[in-house]
């Protein structure tokens, strides 16, 4: 069993600790730029980099004065370094500040939810290869259509969470972006230079053109990623809740030793983990739609968006950390039962087989319109219990008798015939 899911390292990233240290990066990352071009002296500088530092209950105590956050922290910071703080935040306004740090910070939310993601792809394929050939019935609209492998199922599974991957590192591109270009962009107070030097400097690239913030666009994007990452992980939850339904029980999520089910009745066995990961999606997905309202601001910048991403970026965040890795711990433990996947497979008494049989008429040469209603009548004798099995119903069709002997109606309901394309898919996830 891989090891139980840890929220530390995802949610220190959000505590008051790490924005005050990102903020605290930018603006010594801006006077190491500021003194590359001269306009710091080197020995302020080191004593910048030496000093600075932040106290939180300090912050806090000059925010109930100053009501700005911003310069509660630059006080704070000042306090530590002396004299030499005067060159601290210089040229810059906080939004260049904020959302530079911000940015600091999703890179590395992303870097985490991408890992987490690798290793729930490892473990779909694991999963995938072990049930390859483990034959179960496709379902559309809840109903039995034709066989499939639950390896085939999981593999889907597999592909999906790629394309996730594929579009968190896309999004982490995306939003692996800063702004020092000051109060509304123009550069009044810092020329584009500095700009650029912090920004190597920090790892980041510099937006392309920006009014006082980094445009929301990019959030939304990563946001939204986000939610179709955690809407494929519900998919899967979904999917289990539905096999471990007690008339299939295809599947079963782990159920450890000494676990209850129900406080009134001993016999359960819930999948409450899948629960909870299809509810807290929702939540992911419901913070999407928060971010693509943010994406719209007046004029060069207000702060309606602010007190929303300070909800809704943290959650997301931790919410989608936390769900791939108990959707990986889930399928890591998953209990297949092959044996009612046969079981069930022939719950329709080989009426599956009918599009197999349709065809098989078709070369005979009967019209396609005629081969259906000749399956179809035999298929709903099964399905309304006239006949005990399909193949009785249609060893006494005269339709049938006209075109087949029983022999040859043997390898219609093969179902490795199902089967023959298997390697092919599996050949794809290599």
């Amino acid at each position: 069993m891989i090891k139980r899911y840890t929220l530390e390292k995802m949610g220190t990233l959000w505590t008051e600790e790490a924005k005050f240290q990102s903020w605290l990066d930018v603006e010594i990352a801006v006077c190491e730029a500021w003194a590359q071009k001269g306009k710091i002296p080197k020995k302020d500088l080191a004593v910048i980099k030496k000093k600075a530092a932040f106290n939180i209950d300090e912050i806090e105590k000059i925010e109930l004065r100053t009501r700005h956050d911003l310069i509660a922290f630059t006080e704070s910071v000042a306090n530590h370094v002396g004299k030499a703080s005067r060159y601290i935040h210089m040229g810059i306004t906080s939004s260049d500040v904020v959302d530079t740090g911000f940015a600091i910070r999703l890179v590395k939310g992303c870097d985490i939810v991408m890992e987490d993601t690798k290793t729930l792809i490892k473990t779909l394929k694991k999963l995938a290869v072990k049930h390859k050939y483990t034959v179960q019935i496709g379902r559309t609209h809840n109903v039995h259509a034709e066989p499939i492998t639950f390896g085939l199922k999981v593999l889907v599974w597999y592909f999906e969470m790629k394309r996730s991957l594929d579009r968190l590192a896309a999004a982490k591109e995306d939003i692996r972006v800063g702004k020092l270009s000051g109060a509304v962009g123009n550069y009044a107070n810092i020329p584009p230079e500095v700009e650029k030097i912090a920004m190597q400097k920090m790892g980041l690239k510099r937006a392309e053109i920006a009014n006082q913030v980094i445009q929301r666009d990019r959030y939304a994007y990563l946001m939204t990623v986000m939610a179709v990452a955690a809407g494929s992980i519900e998919k899967i939850a979904t999917e289990i809740r539905n096999l471990q339904h007690t008339e299939i029980l295809e599947v079963e999520e782990p159920f450890a030793k000494g676990q209850k089910g129900s406080s009134a009745m001993p016999h359960k066995r819930n999948p409450v983990v899948c629960e909870q990961i299809t509810g807290l999606a929702r939540v992911i997905r419901s913070n999407s739609i928060a971010s693509l309202e943010n994406i719209t601001l007046w004029h060069e910048r207000d702060i309606s968006h602010s007190s929303v991403e300070r909800i809704i970026v943290p959650d997301s965040f931790i919410l989608l950390h936390y769900i791939i890795n108990k959707m990986t711990w889930v399928l890591d433990g998953l209990q297949v039962y092959p044996s009612n996947m046969k079981r069930n497979l022939h719950y329709l008494k080989g009426a599956i087989f009918s599009q197999r049989l349709l065809l098989a008429l078709v070369q005979k040469g009967v019209s396609r319109e005629q081969s259906y209603e000749i399956v179809q009548r035999n298929a709903m004798r099964v399905w309304g219990g006239e006949s005990p099995d399909f193949i009785t119903s249609l060893l006494a069709d005269d339709d049938i008798k006209k075109n087949f002997d029983a022999k040859e109606l043997d390898p219609i309901f093969d179902v490795n015939y199902y089967l023959k394309y298997v390697d092919e898919f599996f050949k794809r996830a290599e």
